[in-house]
């Protein structure tokens, strides 16, 4: 605000004193009205403020590496003794293969079951390809009636009853 006030000529009245008297309280002058349009100084280029001596304690520094991170890299994980990390990581691991080998049977068991109940990898494939294109359809179906409850400043679940929706669909 101070910066637009400055730019800010305000012609001074006849009978009043200052530009802000003449702004603010020019009505009262002669009963006229006192109010005149303001007059805009040509734009003019602004050029940083010079500055003065810095506080000592404000300069930057150069650019270096602080004293915490010249040091060696330390986890925050405490380290396990090394024999037993050893053992112990060697179990975790073969845990890990053992499950995922029961997770790759199961997987395997039910892709058995699924062809020997007729159905084919194609046909699979193509309800995805019908289930993706379905709720693409249904987002735009969702934004169109979202866009028109904010028209008719409503909100969307009182939209559904007028076209046949399902709330819980």
């Amino acid at each position: 605000m101070g910066g637009l006030r400055a730019q800010l000529q305000f012609p001074p009245i006849p009978g009043v004193g200052s530009p802000f008297q003449s702004r603010t309280f020019g009505y009262l002058a002669g009963c006229r009205p006192a109010l005149r349009p303001p007059v805009l100084d040509p734009p003019t280029l602004h050029s940083p403020p010079a500055r003065g001596p810095r506080t000592p304690g404000l300069r930057r520094t150069e650019p270096r590496l602080s004293r915490s991170c010249r040091g060696a890299f330390r986890s925050p994980r405490p380290s396990p003794k090394s024999g037993q990390a050893d053992e112990t990581s060697k179990d975790a691991l073969h845990l890990d293969v053992q499950k995922l080998k029961e997770k790759r049977d199961t997987l395997d068991k039910e892709i058995n079951q699924l062809i020997s109940e007729g159905y084919s990898v194609d046909e699979l494939e193509a309800h995805i390809s019908q289930l993706h294109e379905y709720n693409d359809v249904k987002d735009v179906g969702q934004m169109l009636l979202g866009k028109l409850a904010v028209i008719r400043g409503v909100t969307t679940k009182e939209l559904y009853p007028e076209f046949g929706l399902d709330v819980n669909d």
